[in-house]
């Protein structure tokens, strides 16, 4: 029978949790799959832990995993990505938010022939403090990314299993996990789905969280492209500033020798050519290093659509 893995981090939910586990219940029970429920507990202070705990011995479906600290959502999913069994994986956040309901037409679409399905807040119940910085956010992300998807960070997201057992995600990478399956190789599509209005606590993210994004995405595309290539990037940088420096100094000397001014008269434009020299230098030897790490690191082991074996003695 297939299996179903919903990974759920959770941070200080405990009024919530075992409402979610009903509704997960509720939606897949009835249906031909199998299933398991990860609770993965990012150092709650609440008793999410415990209730946690209670669920695992009331119902063998049921993982706790409970972590000493808060490390973070990414930390939390790359646990669950670990020690998830399912062929499908399911990832959905802990605050009622994300609708279990559409756990079913989101594995129905990886059947489709997709490797992962990410969900789309179209209608959200949030302030529009949150929904128009977010809007600007996933318009960039997109648009630097290549991928044609409105919402990087909705928590409902649907894998194949070696989609999830092939990622490595820290730091706050998680927001960028359709980024970092493309550079795999993976497929990705988006369904539109519900998000509810929250019904206990409170959002445990701000503004900072805008900011902190925008560094992970720098991150995420240097990473994507030019992690193999670093002299591709830091050598475009150097190469244009370099040619743009000897390009003054030759004008300062032109000037000098052609029409008979002084440096003296030019000595800021003189100085700025010499100042894009030296940068474009250190530019294209910093790409130069970057390639030399690379060719000592460890290279990631390529991701294997399929195998076939030939019998040579049929």
């Amino acid at each position: 029978m297939r299996r179903i893995s919903i990974i759920v981090p959770v941070f200080n939910e405990e009024e919530s949790l075992v409402e979610l586990y009903g509704q997960i219940k509720d939606a897949l029970e009835p249906s031909e799959f199998d299933f398991e429920i990860l609770f993965i507990d990012d150092g709650s202070t609440d008793r999410s832990y415990h209730l946690m705990l209670e669920l695992s011995s009331k119902d063998s479906r049921v993982v706790s995993i409970g972590f000493q600290r808060n490390n973070g959502k990414a930390a939390a999913l790359n646990t669950g990505f670990k020690e998830c069994t399912g062929d499908y994986v399911i990832t959905m956040d802990g605050d009622l938010q994300d609708n279990p309901e559409e756990i079913l037409e989101m594995v129905a679409m990886i059947d489709s022939g997709w490797d992962m399905v990410s969900g789309w807040k179209k209608v959200r119940h949030d302030p529009i403090g949150k929904r128009l910085p977010s809007k600007l956010y996933n318009f960039t992300v997109s648009k630097m990314s290549g991928i044609a998807i409105h919402d990087f960070n909705c928590g409902l997201k649907a894998y194949r299993k070696k989609v999830v057992k092939n990622l490595e995600i820290y730091g706050e990478l998680h927001r960028y996990i359709p980024v970092l399956a493309k550079q795999k190789g993976f497929t990705c599509t988006e369904k539109v789905v519900q998000h509810r209005a929250r019904k206990y606590g409170h959002s445990k993210y701000g503004l900072w969280r805008l900011f902190s994004g925008f560094f992970d995405m720098i991150t995420v595309v240097f990473i994507s492209k030019f992690i193999e290539r670093p002299l591709h990037l830091f050598g475009m940088v150097g190469m244009g500033s370099l040619t743009t420096g000897v390009l003054i100094d030759l004008y300062v000397l032109y000037l000098k020798f052609f029409t008979g001014a002084s440096f003296q008269t030019h000595i800021a434009l003189l100085l700025s050519g010499v100042l894009l020299i030296i940068v474009g230098v250190q530019f294209i030897s910093l790409g130069l290093l970057g390639e030399m790490i690379t060719v000592t690191r460890k290279r990631p082991t390529p991701v294997i659509k399929d195998r076939t074996h030939v019998d040579d003695n049929p």
